[in-house]
């Protein structure tokens, strides 16, 4: 009787049970809590929170139709 083996990837895992739930991410600290609390009271940017100053200092400066296309005369040919 002959046998026959299929393939089998190393990197695949070959049972359900081989994943595992990603851990929680890591609380902050206490300290670091306190001054983001103390930021916030104080109407201070916040990492990872929307900056409604940053969004207004980063736009473009140039208004759409502000400036033409083109010097250019239509149909002048150039």
């Amino acid at each position: 009787m002959t046998r026959t083996y299929a393939p089998v990837a190393e990197s695949v895992p070959s049972a359900p049970s081989a994943f595992r739930p990603a851990p929680p991410p890591p609380q902050d600290p206490p300290i670091y809590r306190d001054l983001m609390r103390t930021w916030a009271k104080r109407g201070r940017t916040l990492p990872g929170r929307h900056d409604p100053e940053w969004v207004r200092l980063a736009a473009p400066q140039v208004r759409p139709g502000q400036f033409s296309g083109s010097p250019d005369l239509p149909g002048d040919g150039r």
